[in-house]
Protein backbone atom coordinates (compact mmCIF):
# COMPACT_ATOMS: atom_id res chain seq x y z
CA UNK A 1 0.00 0.00 0.00
CA UNK A 2 1.03 2.77 1.45
CA UNK A 3 -2.59 3.25 2.81
CA UNK A 4 -2.82 5.59 5.53
CA UNK A 5 -3.52 3.42 7.75
CA UNK A 6 -0.33 1.16 6.91
CA UNK A 7 1.46 4.91 7.17
CA UNK A 8 1.23 3.57 10.98
CA UNK A 9 2.25 0.09 10.23
CA UNK A 10 5.08 1.38 8.09
CA UNK A 11 4.88 4.63 6.78
CA UNK A 12 -7.76 2.56 -0.69
CA UNK A 13 -11.74 1.03 -4.70
CA UNK A 14 -12.64 0.42 -9.42
CA UNK A 15 -10.94 -1.96 -8.55
CA UNK A 16 -12.51 -1.18 -4.70
CA UNK A 17 -15.00 -1.04 -1.72
CA UNK A 18 -14.95 -3.38 1.60
CA UNK A 19 -13.71 -6.48 -0.81
CA UNK A 20 -10.47 -8.18 -1.63
CA UNK A 21 -9.19 -5.79 -4.63
CA UNK A 22 -8.83 -2.18 -4.85
CA UNK A 23 -11.45 -1.65 -7.73
CA UNK A 24 -13.93 -3.46 -10.57
CA UNK A 25 -14.37 -1.39 -13.11
CA UNK A 26 -17.66 -1.95 -15.03
CA UNK A 27 -17.74 -4.15 -18.09
CA UNK A 28 -20.55 -1.65 -19.60
CA UNK A 29 -19.08 1.01 -22.13
CA UNK A 30 -19.52 4.59 -22.06
CA UNK A 31 -19.85 6.78 -19.11
CA UNK A 32 -21.77 4.92 -15.86
CA UNK A 33 -21.62 5.51 -11.97
CA UNK A 34 -21.43 3.27 -8.83
CA UNK A 35 -22.45 3.49 -5.44
CA UNK A 36 -21.70 1.86 -2.15
CA UNK A 37 -22.71 1.60 1.77
CA UNK A 38 -19.61 -1.08 3.88
CA UNK A 39 -20.37 -1.63 7.65
CA UNK A 40 -16.04 -1.92 6.88
CA UNK A 41 -13.82 -0.95 4.35
CA UNK A 42 -11.47 -3.40 4.32
CA UNK A 43 -7.91 -2.83 1.62
CA UNK A 44 -5.67 -5.78 1.28
CA UNK A 45 -7.54 -6.99 4.58
CA UNK A 46 -6.38 -3.99 6.50
CA UNK A 47 -9.22 -1.64 7.75
CA UNK A 48 -9.45 1.68 6.34
CA UNK A 49 -12.43 2.89 8.92
CA UNK A 50 -10.76 1.62 12.34
CA UNK A 51 -14.08 -0.90 11.78
CA UNK A 52 -16.63 1.56 11.05
CA UNK A 53 -18.60 1.70 7.83
CA UNK A 54 -18.21 3.68 5.26
CA UNK A 55 -20.16 5.39 2.05
CA UNK A 56 -18.29 5.21 -1.71
CA UNK A 57 -19.22 5.95 -4.79
CA UNK A 58 -17.28 7.01 -8.14
CA UNK A 59 -17.51 7.86 -12.07
CA UNK A 60 -16.20 5.76 -14.93
CA UNK A 61 -15.99 6.19 -18.67
CA UNK A 62 -14.86 2.68 -20.57
CA UNK A 63 -14.02 3.00 -24.73
CA UNK A 64 -15.18 -0.09 -26.66
CA UNK A 65 -11.53 -0.19 -27.43
CA UNK A 66 -10.78 -1.35 -23.83
CA UNK A 67 -9.73 2.10 -22.71
CA UNK A 68 -11.01 3.07 -19.14
CA UNK A 69 -10.91 6.06 -17.03
CA UNK A 70 -12.53 7.09 -13.64
CA UNK A 71 -12.48 8.16 -9.99
CA UNK A 72 -13.53 6.68 -7.05
CA UNK A 73 -13.81 8.42 -3.18
CA UNK A 74 -14.69 6.55 -0.12
CA UNK A 75 -15.39 8.21 3.77
CA UNK A 76 -12.57 6.80 5.86
CA UNK A 77 -12.08 7.20 10.00
CA UNK A 78 -11.81 10.80 11.37
CA UNK A 79 -14.02 12.56 9.03
CA UNK A 80 -11.44 12.02 6.30
CA UNK A 81 -11.64 10.48 3.25
CA UNK A 82 -9.71 8.53 0.02
CA UNK A 83 -10.06 10.12 -3.50
CA UNK A 84 -8.85 7.37 -6.09
CA UNK A 85 -7.88 8.43 -10.06
CA UNK A 86 -7.41 5.86 -12.27
CA UNK A 87 -6.67 4.75 -16.23
CA UNK A 88 -6.17 1.81 -17.65
CA UNK A 89 -6.58 -1.27 -20.70
CA UNK A 90 -8.17 -4.21 -20.91
CA UNK A 91 -8.95 -6.90 -23.30
CA UNK A 92 -9.44 -10.52 -24.38
CA UNK A 93 -6.52 -13.08 -25.28
CA UNK A 94 -8.83 -15.36 -26.26
CA UNK A 95 -12.19 -16.63 -25.41
CA UNK A 96 -11.31 -17.75 -21.70
CA UNK A 97 -8.33 -14.95 -20.77
CA UNK A 98 -8.29 -11.69 -20.01
CA UNK A 99 -6.42 -8.76 -19.39
CA UNK A 100 -6.11 -5.28 -17.41
CA UNK A 101 -3.69 -3.02 -16.80
CA UNK A 102 -3.49 0.32 -15.09
CA UNK A 103 -2.15 2.74 -12.96
CA UNK A 104 -3.98 4.36 -9.49
CA UNK A 105 -3.23 7.55 -7.83
CA UNK A 106 -4.65 7.43 -4.08
CA UNK A 107 -4.91 10.91 -2.71
CA UNK A 108 -6.19 11.87 1.17
CA UNK A 109 -6.27 15.33 1.20
CA UNK A 110 -6.48 15.75 4.73
CA UNK A 111 -3.37 13.85 5.58
CA UNK A 112 -0.26 14.75 5.03
CA UNK A 113 2.39 13.24 3.41
CA UNK A 114 -0.22 10.26 2.59
CA UNK A 115 -0.82 9.94 -1.33
CA UNK A 116 0.71 7.19 -3.40
CA UNK A 117 0.36 5.38 -6.60
CA UNK A 118 0.95 1.92 -8.20
CA UNK A 119 0.75 0.83 -11.54
CA UNK A 120 -1.02 -2.57 -11.81
CA UNK A 121 -2.06 -5.39 -14.10
CA UNK A 122 -3.73 -8.84 -13.69
CA UNK A 123 -4.46 -11.80 -16.12
CA UNK A 124 -8.04 -13.99 -15.48
CA UNK A 125 -8.31 -17.07 -16.91
CA UNK A 126 -12.64 -18.05 -16.45
CA UNK A 127 -12.88 -17.07 -12.92
CA UNK A 128 -9.29 -17.93 -11.54
CA UNK A 129 -8.01 -13.97 -11.62
CA UNK A 130 -3.91 -13.42 -10.64
CA UNK A 131 -3.07 -9.85 -10.19
CA UNK A 132 -0.01 -7.72 -8.80
CA UNK A 133 0.27 -3.47 -8.02
CA UNK A 134 3.57 -2.30 -7.56
CA UNK A 135 4.38 1.40 -5.86
CA UNK A 136 5.12 3.98 -8.09
CA UNK A 137 5.09 7.45 -5.98
CA UNK A 138 4.97 7.78 -2.04
CA UNK A 139 4.94 10.93 -0.57
CA UNK A 140 5.92 9.68 2.77
CA UNK A 141 9.65 10.03 3.71
CA UNK A 142 12.47 7.22 1.90
CA UNK A 143 10.06 5.40 0.35
CA UNK A 144 10.87 4.95 -3.44
CA UNK A 145 8.92 3.42 -6.83
CA UNK A 146 9.46 -0.13 -6.38
CA UNK A 147 9.35 -0.46 -2.56
CA UNK A 148 6.01 -2.58 -1.83
CA UNK A 149 4.33 -4.77 -4.09
CA UNK A 150 0.82 -6.77 -3.95
CA UNK A 151 0.21 -10.42 -5.21
CA UNK A 152 -3.15 -11.60 -5.38
CA UNK A 153 -4.90 -14.68 -6.37
CA UNK A 154 -8.87 -14.72 -6.91
CA UNK A 155 -11.33 -17.31 -7.28
CA UNK A 156 -15.08 -16.52 -8.31
CA UNK A 157 -17.43 -19.66 -7.87
CA UNK A 158 -20.93 -19.13 -9.54
CA UNK A 159 -23.51 -20.98 -7.37
CA UNK A 160 -26.70 -20.21 -9.92
CA UNK A 161 -29.20 -17.70 -9.31
CA UNK A 162 -27.01 -15.06 -9.59
CA UNK A 163 -25.09 -16.22 -6.25
CA UNK A 164 -21.23 -15.61 -6.42
CA UNK A 165 -18.77 -16.97 -4.11
CA UNK A 166 -15.50 -15.79 -4.04
CA UNK A 167 -11.91 -16.35 -2.35
CA UNK A 168 -8.93 -14.19 -1.90
CA UNK A 169 -5.37 -14.56 -0.92
CA UNK A 170 -3.16 -11.65 -1.29
CA UNK A 171 1.04 -11.22 -0.30
CA UNK A 172 2.04 -7.48 0.61
CA UNK A 173 5.66 -7.23 0.39
CA UNK A 174 8.34 -4.47 0.49
CA UNK A 175 10.96 -2.62 1.95
CA UNK A 176 8.34 0.34 2.43
CA UNK A 177 6.39 -2.32 5.27
CA UNK A 178 10.02 -3.03 7.04
CA UNK A 179 9.05 -6.16 9.04
CA UNK A 180 5.60 -5.74 8.42
CA UNK A 181 5.43 -7.90 5.54
CA UNK A 182 2.33 -9.92 5.38
CA UNK A 183 -0.30 -12.22 3.70
CA UNK A 184 -4.64 -11.58 3.80
CA UNK A 185 -6.81 -14.00 2.84
CA UNK A 186 -10.73 -13.75 2.67
CA UNK A 187 -14.28 -15.37 1.35
CA UNK A 188 -17.36 -13.46 0.32
CA UNK A 189 -20.76 -14.11 -0.89
CA UNK A 190 -22.30 -12.06 -3.36
CA UNK A 191 -25.85 -11.40 -4.70
CA UNK A 192 -27.92 -8.99 -6.01
CA UNK A 193 -25.35 -6.03 -4.98
CA UNK A 194 -25.29 -7.49 -1.45
CA UNK A 195 -21.97 -8.98 -0.17
CA UNK A 196 -21.53 -10.26 2.96
CA UNK A 197 -17.40 -11.27 3.38
CA UNK A 198 -15.14 -12.21 5.97
CA UNK A 199 -10.80 -11.61 6.01
CA UNK A 200 -8.06 -12.03 8.23
CA UNK A 201 -4.44 -11.10 8.14
CA UNK A 202 -1.17 -12.39 10.09
CA UNK A 203 -0.08 -9.08 10.80
CA UNK A 204 1.37 -9.37 13.84
CA UNK A 205 -1.09 -6.78 15.79
CA UNK A 206 -3.85 -9.05 13.72
CA UNK A 207 -3.09 -12.19 13.32
CA UNK A 208 -6.16 -14.53 13.89
CA UNK A 209 -8.20 -10.94 13.76
CA UNK A 210 -11.30 -11.98 11.56
CA UNK A 211 -13.43 -8.96 9.90
CA UNK A 212 -16.57 -9.64 9.31
CA UNK A 213 -18.58 -7.03 6.87
CA UNK A 214 -21.80 -6.60 4.67
CA UNK A 215 -21.79 -4.19 1.84
CA UNK A 216 -24.06 -3.11 -0.73
CA UNK A 217 -23.63 -1.35 -4.21
CA UNK A 218 -25.43 -0.36 -7.22
CA UNK A 219 -24.12 0.84 -11.02
CA UNK A 220 -25.73 2.92 -12.83
CA UNK A 221 -25.23 3.72 -16.49
CA UNK A 222 -25.25 7.75 -17.16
Amino acid sequence: MMKKTLVSIAMTSLLATAAFTSMTVSAVEGLSANAAASSNYLWRGVTQTAGDSAVSGGIDYADDSGFYVGTWASSLSDNSYELDLYAGFGGELSDNISYDVGFMYYAYPDADDSDFSEIYGSVSFDALTVGLAVLTSSDADNVDAGDSIYANVDYTFDLGDELELALHFGSYSGDALGDDEYIDYGVSLSKSGFTFGASATDLDDQAGDLKVYVSYSVDIDL
